[in-house]
């Protein structure tokens, strides 16, 4: 079946009016670059100065975006998308804690939620952030390549001991771990880590995806040189294609460092690279796993007419498709309805801890062109349905 993607009946099944509305409210907001700064500003002061605006949070931005504080919480979640054939990336959305404890004390946590989706049926993966397991300063010391002082090389051993420890829970529980891609500056030691695990667990099916960010120019290169070094070393490649995530943070640096941006020059080259990319994995499926992550509707209908074309079955376990909690769901629910494997972000943790995440998507809901306006078009064109 073609999925259909303005087909706003399937797209929001899930949402009663009430919620349609809030969603409504919420986007309509973060249409507006103005309200958007403010009220980041604003929040991040508010939780500085200890005010109680948890629970308006919570209500709001986070149930928009968010599973829930708790992995319970979550689950609940996932059971409802579930119902409609939409699986879930379980993501613990704690982002900037410091510290060799922090960082142990997150294995437990992901090793945790590896077993909990290993027990549910839509659950096939978890995402990770290598950033949540060492210290910034360490990556971009070992992305330059510069020698690392005896305190440094056991520090670096212990980020690759705790990935290490949940790939391999991964293996052992049949779940799949994406890597999450970082800034540039200290992409190198993330994509160390992801080829060594690659290698340690995916000799049989892909158990651990490294992320390509099609928006920086040397991502499509990259990943062709992954397909070959994995045949080379006879592993199964997974790869996460993104767009991206951190586009104003990488020209700022270039600027001001006096280097050239490592970014494409203009959204058409990254579309490009993208559409590139998606049909580069498709010819090679099985040698590789794909992980097609985009809210790009062109780039969605590209890959299914590819399938469609060469008989490639909507359920092939090498291949997913995927959006952000909250956005996108004319996209999800459609190609889920049409038989397709599709998997949300369902990210989770206490409110507090899920700030910085809830900003980002606030603020690229703003700066992505055309974003806002179309979830705001098909929730109005929905409540209008319904009306009528």
């Amino acid at each position: 079946m073609h999925p259909e993607f303005d087909n706003t009946e399937i797209a929001f099944q899930y949402r009663n009016n009430r919620e349609l509305k809030q969603a409504r409210f919420l986007f309509a907001s973060m249409g507006s670059p103005l309200v958007t700064n403010i009220g980041t500003k604003v929040t991040n002061w508010a939780l500085k100065l200890g005010l109680p605006i948890n629970g308006i949070i919570k209500k709001t931005i986070f149930k928009q975006f968010c599973g829930g504080e708790t992995m319970e919480e979550a689950a609940q979640t996932a059971d409802m998308l579930n119902k409609y054939g939409v699986g879930v990336i379980l993501d613990y959305g704690v982002e900037g804690k410091e510290g060799e404890s922090e960082y142990d004390k997150a294995v437990p946590e992901f090793v945790k939620a590896i077993k909990y989706a290993a027990s549910q049926r839509n659950i096939p993966f978890i995402s990770i952030k290598v950033t949540g397991f060492g210290r910034f300063g360490l990556l971009e010391k070992v992305h330059t390549g510069e020698k690392l002082a005896e305190n440094e090389e056991k520090e670096w051993q212990r980020i690759f001991g705790r990935i290490d420890q949940i790939c391999r829970a991964a293996a052992e529980n049949n779940i799949m771990v994406l890597v999450d891609a970082e800034e540039t500056w200290i992409q190198n030691p993330v994509n160390e880590l992801a080829n060594t695990m690659m290698e340690r667990y995916n000799r049989k099916k892909a158990v651990v995806y490294n992320t390509f960010q099609l928006y920086t120019t040397l991502a499509l290169p990259y990943l062709e040189e992954s397909v070959a070094e994995a045949e080379k070393r006879g592993y199964i490649l997974g790869a996460k294609l993104v767009r991206g995530a951190y586009m104003e943070k990488e020209r700022n640096r270039a600027e001001a460092q006096g280097y050239p941006s490592p970014i494409q020059p203009d959204k058409a080259s990254t579309d490009k690279d993208y559409d590139a990319a998606v049909h580069y994995c498709l010819e090679r499926l099985g040698k590789l796993d794909v992980f097609i992550g985009t809210h790009n509707e062109n780039s969605c209908l590209l890959a299914v007419k590819y399938m469609e074309t060469h008989g490639i079955d909507a359920r092939s376990p090498h291949l997913y498709f995927s959006q952000l909690y909250g956005m996108s769901d004319n996209i999800s629910f459609n190609l889920a309805h049409a038989g397709y494997h599709v998997a949300k972000y369902l990210p989770y943790g206490p409110v507090k801890d899920v700030m910085p995440y809830l900003m980002r998507r606030a603020q690229e809901n703003t700066s992505v062109a055309g974003q806002t306006g179309r979830e705001l078009t098909l929730i109005n064109k929905e409540l209008k349905r319904r009306k009528l």
